[in-house]
Order: C-alpha cells, then structure tokens, then sequence
C-alpha cells in the first residue's frame, strides 16, 4: 500500500469519527435519562375518554375530582426512573422544554390486559357488611379487588385494575427542566408521598471516625485504628409535620426514600426534624382536668376551698401502704 492509499483510509477513517461524533451529539441533545422535569399532562381512556390522571386544575374540576384533598399542578419527575409509563418517558426524552405531544400508552403497557380468570365468586361472609354493595373495593385473601355483583350469600369480585384493557392517550406539555435541587428533593417527596415538605439544603462541618493508615512494617493483624476528622457533608434537612409523620408510605419506605432522593439530588445525608409546638402556656397540668399550673401553697388551698382533710388523705396512705 503506497503511501498516498494510507493517508486516503486515515482521511476516510478520521471522517467516520466525526459522523459518528455529529450523530452521538445529535442523539443527545434535548432532554435525557436523569433529568429531572416538571411535566404537565392529562390522560384519558381512548375508548370512554375516562379521565386517567390530570395536573390542570380546571381539568379536575370539570370532571369532579378536585375535591379529593390532591394539588393539581406540574409534578417533577426522573426520565428513566420509571415515574411515568415508558411510552411517555420516551416522547419526552430527547426534547426541550416548552415542547408538547400526544402519546397513545396500549392496554398492555397502561394497566394490563383484562383477565377473564381474574373475576371471581366468592361468600360473601368474606366482606364487611358496609361493603357489601356493587362497586366497593375490597381486599380477599390479600388480594385488591372490587364487587361487580352480589346475590344473596355469593359475591362476584373483579381483580382486574378498573382500567385493565384500556389503551390511555397522554396529552403533555414540558413546561421546565428542573436544576434547582431543593425543587428536585420537594418534587420527589411529593410523587412519594402526596405533599411537599419544608426543606432545605445546607453544608455542615461533621465530626467522624476515619481509619488510620497502618505503617509498613505493622501487623497485619492488629486492630485497625481510627482518628476524628473534621468532614464537610451536605445536607438536606426536612421539617417533618404530623401530616408527614403519619403517612403510609413515609412510615414504611422512610429509609428508602431517603436514600433514593440522596443518589437522585446528589446531597451526603438527610435530616429529618421533627417540631413540637408550644401549648399557649397550658402546661403539663393543663392536661390534667385544669389543676395545672399551682404551686404547692396553692395545692394546700384548693384542698380547704374542696373542704379536704390533708392529715386524713395521709393517714390513709400511710394506712394503705402497712
């Protein structure tokens, strides 16, 4: 191969790197896996046109459903996480925001084809008698389903999601990408659980056990050692409120949200502060039938003014404890 046919393949070659740089750079531009996205859609069944889920107020209102204690508005979610059905993900990735579209999600994709096996009879003295009516969701034998029909002692219970074999048409719009990581934390907890806590991020000065490292010439099967070292963590702190406290899926995933939401916002820990409130200046003793509050004179008068004997009451103890 003479020279010039060399120089001719690395020019050819050199010319492929960069086809295949354009078009990597092409495919990446836009929104992509691990952005965080504030999204606004509504979603209906395609044959009914059955509202699915919305975050447009007026939307909810007109189908009767923004009574049910839920904020409707954008919600952020992580492309790729599986947050929103894939056919939706994969409309979204790779666009800007202020970008718009329909997306049809198949039955099979949504909530699963309807399962002719999965409505069954069952006594009806498996089901509280309030719930003994068509339409009620029930749990039988762990399992959630609800009543299609109910005749004397038998009921008929449907274990198909109520949207099973129904395809489901997404009309969205990306209204923003979300850098902000305070956002980021407050619109996961809400996708969790419901509610956006009060948080905030801050960078604290730790104090933690670090190991030693061992000389050369050390045992190797000494104890390894530690020293205290001054760390720098971020933080991202939350106000727990009885709301949050009693919540479901607080109470059961704390530890895993926590540590999904330190992986997706990139913070070292979560603090989790819990505030009582004062009681206007009540007391222990106003918890007490309203005794609260008197000091040991005052306890003396209130037994003259109840018309209260104190040397009997102690007689009585001393009595009662020989």
């Amino acid at each position: 191969m003479t020279e010039d046919q060399e120089a001719e393949l690395e020019e050819q070659a050199d010319d492929v790197d960069e086809e295949v740089t354009e078009e990597t750079a092409d495919e990446a531009e836009g929104l992509q896996e691990g952005d965080f996205v504030e999204l606004e859609y509504t979603a209906y069944t395609t044959e009914d046109e059955q509202l699915v889920d919305t975050t447009d107020p007026e939307v909810a209102e007109e189908e009767g459903v923004d009574d049910q204690g839920q904020e409707f508005k954008p919600r952020t979610i992580v492309l790729g996480e599986g947050h929103i059905f894939e056919a939706v993900e994969q409309a979204v990735t790779g666009s800007e925001p202020g970008d718009s579209g329909t997306v049809t999600v198949p039955a099979e994709d949504a909530f699963g084809e309807y399962d002719p096996d999965d409505v069954q009879t069952v006594s009806a003295e498996k089901i509280d008698e309030d719930d003994r009516y068509p339409g009620a969701n029930v749990q039988i034998d762990g399992q959630q389903g609800y009543i299609s029909t109910i005749i004397g002692g038998r009921a008929r219970v449907d274990f198909n999601h109520p949207l099973a074999g129904e395809d489901v048409e997404y009309e969205y719009t990306v209204a923003d990408e979300v850098d902000d990581r305070e956002q980021q934390a407050a619109g996961l907890f809400e996708m969790y659980l419901g509610m956006e806590p009060d948080l905030w991020i801050e960078t604290d000065e730790v104090e933690e056990e670090v190991p030693v490292e061992p000389d050369e010439d050390a045992d190797e099967d000494a104890e390894p050692e530690f020293e205290t070292e001054t760390v720098e963590k971020e933080t991202l702190y939350l106000e727990a409120t009885p709301q949050m406290t009693m919540n479901q899926q607080w109470m059961m995933g704390k530890q895993q949200i926590g540590q999904d939401i330190i992986e997706k916002v990139g913070v070292d820990r979560v603090i989790v502060q819990e505030v009582i409130d004062g009681m206007g200046g009540m007391g222990m003793g106003g918890m007490m039938g309203g005794m609260g509050g008197m000091g040991g004179g005052d306890i003396e008068e209130a037994l003259e003014d109840a018309d209260v004997d104190a040397d009997e009451i102690v007689e009585e103890l001393e009595g009662a404890e020989e």
